[in-house]
């Protein structure tokens, strides 16, 4: 699941070595990285265009900032950024396991026990984030990741500056066209409502393999987004009300996300019930997940460090050392000018 580095990539930023590419998104590079303890971390370098706009900058760390007060069990850990040297990147616990988009996309659609217990744990996550101020605005299946022991939500919040100036910049609007809420896609005011919408998309997605307003182009989907029905026609029934909720067009007629969960944990409690009456096995290695997807779960395993590249960029001096250790709970500590 690790991709080499390449030649122009980076060896190490602050105090963290990159060891291989994780993949990529709409704000930059995803690596994977070791801190000074061997933990694992992914880290996002921001993408050139953006790190050269000061504007972002700014927004980015104000993002970072509030994103560091989340450090619920439903989404990942803000370690640690730095928003003011040549690449600002930011780093995060790392979840050994695949993002759900990979998961349906190798294994097919989730069954019903595994999407009620996903929905739950993206409520909650949501809920999380919500308390803290915050908005996901790119909740999509390629940012949940589904760990052993539950989902995790990863990028939330810190999208928004990455938006605002894509905004002022080209027009265009930032987030997932499929995924989006209708007032996302008119470029409308964004609140907890838009993640909502978000979540009953994920969870069609989940459930049948593709989301609610089909495939195509963008603009074909910013439309059906707006102006069409969803396709629910292969969302299992006991999936469905609750579904058509959190896609209601109007943000005052979705479910906040305490009633999402009320729901759902009687939904999961019925599912498990009826799982242990027909004697149906509890799941795969992952508990929560069905075996094929459990069992792939050593693939995402980090591969061990060796010895140090060659072409390590040196550590930093004792004088701007941070140190973290990642295996311990921590803030983030926003690098910032003297």
């Amino acid at each position: 699941m690790l991709g080499a580095l390449q030649a122009g990539d980076p060896r190490q930023l602050g105090e963290y070595r990159l060891q291989g590419r994780l993949g990529s998104g709409g704000m930059g590079q995803v690596y994977l990285a070791r801190c000074a303890d061997g933990e694992p971390v992914a880290i996002k370098a921001i993408r050139p265009d953006l790190a050269g706009d000061p504007e972002f900058r700014s927004r980015f760390e104000r993002e970072v900032v509030a994103a560091r007060q989340v450090s619920g069990r439903y989404t990942v850990l803000v370690l640690d950024a730095d928003v003011t040297g040549p690449v600002p990147w930011l780093a995060t616990s790392y979840i050994a396991g695949p993002s759900l988009a990979a998961a349906v996309a190798e294994h097919g659609p989730l069954p019903v026990r595994s999407v009620l217990a996903l929905a739950a744990g993206l409520a909650e996550g949501l809920a999380e984030i919500h308390a803290a101020g915050l908005v996901h605005r790119d909740l999509k299946p390629a940012n949940v990741l589904l760990a052993a022991d539950r989902p995790r939500l990863i990028d939330f919040g810190i999208s928004r500056a990455a938006e605002v100036s894509t905004l002022t910049q080209t027009g265009l609007i930032v987030g997932s066209p499929g995924f989006m809420s209708p007032e996302q896609a008119e470029g409308g005011k964004i609140g907890p409502a838009s993640d909502v919408f978000s979540l009953g998309a994920v969870i069609t997605f989940a459930a049948t393999g593709e989301g609610p307003f089909g495939t195509g182009t963008s603009a074909a989907l910013l439309y059906r987004v707006v102006y069409s029905r969803p396709f629910l026609g292969r969302l299992p029934a006991e999936l469905r009300p609750l579904v058509e909720a959190c896609l209601a067009k109007d943000p005052g007629h979705r479910p906040a996300t305490g009633l999402l969960l009320a729901e759902l944990a009687e939904d999961l409690a019925a599912e498990l019930a009826e799982d242990l009456t027909a004697g149906r096995p509890g799941g795969g290695s992952a508990g929560w997940l069905p075996a094929p997807v459990g069992a792939a779960f050593a693939r995402y395993q980090p591969p061990e460090w060796g010895s140090q590249p060659p072409d390590l960029v040196p550590a930093a001096s004792a004088a701007t050392a941070r140190r973290p250790n990642c295996s311990l709970p921590r803030r983030a500590s926003i690098s910032t000018p003297a």
